[in-house]
């Protein structure tokens, strides 16, 4: 069994083999150059090239190239060996440190269609420290960048380098901002590679895969594309011999590759690596493309990587987990738990939204080529363009910025729409909805009431419309409410009283209880009892509230006439009522000390015991009062304020 931490790397001149190979001021001059992009000392150079040839030719090479990324979606090279003739007809290995840092490589590294105007091609390749050289075929490679003799930029290498250089500069600026001292921000991708396997020999039986990548007539299979459980499904065994033998190459060169697993297409697999570094992992992936290839052919199958191989199936993309860090290995784009507070993400998050809508040209001809173009339109689907999606909870974090408002993620499971759909209909502006609170999450933690959600409403579609532009998405904001009537009285129908009509213009008013929990603060919606009349505690009130809810707390207005007179409230909640049988949850109780103020007294008192319930029973446990101020009255309350915030 082989080992797979010795075999990781063994053949990239990586950091082990500098701080091993290197002196230690040569070692962290070069660790500067590549930290901070400062300029590299060619006498430091010229040590690292006579240590990186050692190390080549203890590993099998002969030969060196400067390996760069032309605009043609594949590698270039030119070999050169080591050799160097001596006066005695004999030669030695050597490899100097110009021979490092420049190289000159001639047009035929460019397809001329035809014409050879080799001057416009020619330039200097120049080393990039911060990819590490590796061994391929017997060969030294050392990742370059590419320019012509007048400056033109003819590769992908020097763009992204140049990109990076000035991401990290600005976002240090930022950073600094916020009082973080950064030396450097780099890019990190992960990229995807999607790809199809078939068999060798019925791959030379189709002209059209071998000139052009891709099928350009046929016939899909006569059953279609069935494989539902392709992606999960088991990988098989020749496929498995395949990808074991690619991740030991890849291995070799440090690749990370990670996870390998079959695509939705039938013969369609994927392997993703762990991100790197932008420029790291775009060498990477090169090879990854180019070692595909290879093993493919030892094992009697070929590799297609096109981009869409076989009309009527998906083609093969190639997913860039893209990021942006600190050198402290701080990711910028980590939104936390708390985005709407996180203004250090916010920041970086705006920016990158803003670079995507004012470059969406650029980054749309980035990845137009032929190949692509076809599996992002081709026939089956509309043209391509550049969006982006963030997510629900972040589209809401970003539109609360826009409009200036107060923004909470709600709890999962919090919140809920009666109906999965509603429809705006013709002329009219705006439809309504209702929205459900979890009464079993409000009982884990109540304190969610005391924030205000934004919730995403998505529209999915437009009668008679083209399109549906960026208005698609709106919100609605979810905040506590007030719970009353109008609710049904159930017991309690004979708990209000009314004294003789003769004795006072004031009592002519008729005290029915079904008028106590319709909602209303007109006079006379209150219930009362007199001195005279006899009253049996507990004075009993229970209501249907119609849907059931959850108390936060509770309001009376209550009046007397007299000092020192107080009462005692009870309240409890029931799911269900069953009469006498009905369980009952207590859930508030007080006592209410009065003052004469010639007007109703708001007793404010909160819940003890949050319970869910529809059926509302509230009590008058106690009265006491004064009877030497000669009043009879004893007094009197306002139902009808009975309230809770909740559902």
């Amino acid at each position: 069994m082989k080992k797979v931490p010795e075999l990781f790397g063994s053949m990239v001149f990586n950091e082990a083999v500098m701080k091993e190979r290197l002196p230690k001021d040569v070692y962290k001059s070069l660790k500067q150059t590549v930290r901070q992009g400062t300029a590299l000392d060619p006498q430091v150079a010229g040590v690292v090239a006579n240590a990186m040839k050692d190390w080549a030719i203890e590993k099998g090479a002969t030969h060196f190239t400067h390996w760069f990324q032309p605009m043609t979606g594949i590698t270039a090279e030119k070999h050169d060996s080591f050799i160097s003739p001596c006066a005695d007809g004999t030669v030695i290995m050597e490899f100097s440190g110009k021979e490092l840092m420049k190289g000159e490589p001639d047009a035929s590294s460019f397809p001329s269609g035809g014409l050879r105007a080799t001057f416009e091609a020619r330039g200097y390749t120049a080393w990039d420290p911060t990819s590490y050289a590796f061994i391929k075929d017997d060969t030294l490679c050392i990742p370059t960048a590419f320019c012509s003799y007048t400056g033109e930029i003819l590769d992908k290498k020097t763009p992204l380098l140049r990109s990076m250089e000035a991401i990290s500069k600005e976002a240090c600026r930022v950073l600094a901002l916020f009082g973080k001292k950064v030396s450097r921000v780099t890019t990190t991708v992960g990229p995807e590679q999607e790809y199809f396997l078939i068999d060798k020999e019925d791959y030379k039986k189709r002209p059209d895969l071998i000139l052009t990548g891709r099928t350009l007539l046929g016939a899909r299979s006569p059953k279609g594309q069935e494989l539902e459980d392709h992606y999960f499904g088991s990988i098989r065994p020749r496929v498995k011999a395949f990808m074991a033998d690619l991740d030991e190459e890849l291995w070799k060169l440090g690749v990370n590759a990670k996870t390998e697993h079959n695509e939705v297409a039938p013969c369609q697999h994927e392997m993703a690596p762990v991100f790197a570094t932008a420029n790291i992992a775009t060498d990477h992936n090169q090879l990854t493309m180019e070692m595909m290839k290879k093993v493919a052919d030892r094992h009697g199958l070929v590799c297609l990587l096109h981009e869409k191989p076989f009309e009527g199936v998906n083609g093969s993309g190639k997913h860039n987990n893209w990021s942006i860090s600190t050198d402290r290995g701080e990711n910028l784009l980590d939104p936390g738990s708390t985005p709407m507070e996180n203004a250090q993400f916010l920041l970086f998050l705006t920016a990158v939204i803003k670079a995507v809508d004012e470059y969406q040209d650029l980054l749309r001809i980035s990845v137009a080529s032929a190949g692509n173009d076809h599996r992002l339109g081709a026939n089956e689907a509309p043209p391509a363009i550049v969006s982006m999606y963030v997510g629900d909870e972040l589209a809401a974090v970003i539109q609360s910025l826009v409009e200036g408002t107060d923004y909470k993620a709600a709890p999962a499971g919090l919140l809920a729409l009666d109906a999965a759909a509603s429809t705006i209909s013709a002329g009219e502006s705006s439809t309504n909805f209702s929205l459900r609170l979890s009464s079993s999450k409000l009982l884990e933690d109540i304190s969610v009431l005391d924030e205000k959600y934004l919730i995403p409403v998505r529209m999915t579609s437009i009668s008679n419309a083209a399109r549906i532009g960026d208005e698609s998405v709106s919100y609605v904001t979810v905040a506590q409410g007030t719970v009353k009537g109008p609710w049904t009285l159930l017991e309690g129908e004979n708990n209000c009283y009314a004294k003789d009509p003769n004795d006072g213009a004031a009592w002519t008013l008729q005290y029915t209880a079904d008028k106590l929990f319709d909602g209303s603060s007109e006079v006379g919606h209150e219930w009362i009892s007199m001195f005279k009349t006899q009253i049996e505690f507990p004075m009993t009130f229970v209501v249907d509230m119609g849907n059931a809810h959850i108390f936060t707390n509770f309001i009376i207005s209550d009046y007397s006439t007299h000092q020192g007179n107080y009462r005692d409230y009870e309240l409890y909640i029931a799911e269900e009522y069953d009469g006498a049988n009905t369980k009952w949850t207590l859930v508030a109780k007080g006592k209410r000390d009065y003052k004469w103020t010639g007007k109703p007294t708001d007793y404010d008192f909160p819940v003890q015991t949050l319970s869910a319930g529809r059926y509302l029973k509230f009590q008058i446990m106690k009265a006491e009062y004064d009877m030497t101020k000669g009043d009879y009255q004893f007094g009197r309350g306002k139902l009808g304020d009975v309230y809770g915030e909740g559902l």
